[in-house]
């Protein structure tokens, strides 16, 4: 059966949401947005996903803060003054703070197979972090389904530790993402979009 094309362009319509509304997600939509993510193709179907979910000012205020620390530490490294070092760490705690929900996007690498040599077991490593990919994008357009917004950081792959620490997350969940989730307050247009044919081989 043909996919209705409408589909497609809902596809296509979802954009990267950072400004939102000071409206709470229904606890019964979040969890039906969560099953559904969780719904996602993975290797082996192993499921290496795991989310953290964060919506108390409480938890999204002792993320901000870890990361924070951490941001600092890494943005003190390069060549930007103190004051440009401090209004970017103040965009991000902003950010994770001002979000109704944050999802932590984790890879259970209890989850995956083990391999006596180093060649799969790297193999494995990488199937499982994209079968958790896989599962944000999953999350992200559940959410748009319903209306939400979100948007997809990588802030936690440069603060692990200090983020599974001050989230008291399971030692197995090793974080790889965050997602940003609620009632979109913008309205961005379409980015440019890269030609088919520059990113696209076809094989006979």
């Amino acid at each position: 059966m043909p996919i209705n094309v409408d589909a497609h362009e809902f596809l296509r319509s979802r954009r990267s949401i950072r400004r939102f509304k000071n409206l709470n997600i229904e606890k019964g939509l979040l969890n039906r947005i969560i099953e559904t993510g969780c719904c996602a193709p993975s290797a082996h179907n192993s499921q290496p996903w795991r989310f953290a979910i964060l919506t108390s000012p409480s938890s999204k205020h002792k993320l901000a803060e870890a990361m924070a620390a951490e941001f600092r530490n890494d943005l003190a490294a390069e060549a930007i003054s103190q004051e440009g070092i401090e209004k970017r760490i103040e965009g991000s705690r902003s950010r994770i703070q001002n979000a109704p929900v944050v999802v932590i996007l984790c890879l259970a690498q209890t989850d995956l197979d083990s391999y006596p040599d180093a060649r799969r077991q790297k193999a494995e490593l990488t199937m499982g972090i994209q079968s958790t990919a896989m599962a944000g994008l999953q999350l992200l357009q559940a959410a748009h389904a319903e209306g939400l917004g979100g948007v997809w950081t990588c802030g936690p792959l440069f603060a692990p530790n200090a983020v599974q620490t001050a989230l008291s997350l399971p030692v197995a969940w090793d974080p790889q993402g965050m997602l940003l989730l609620g009632y979109p307050d913008e309205n961005p247009p379409q980015k440019n979009i890269k030609p088919m044919q520059e990113m696209v081989l076809f094989i006979e």
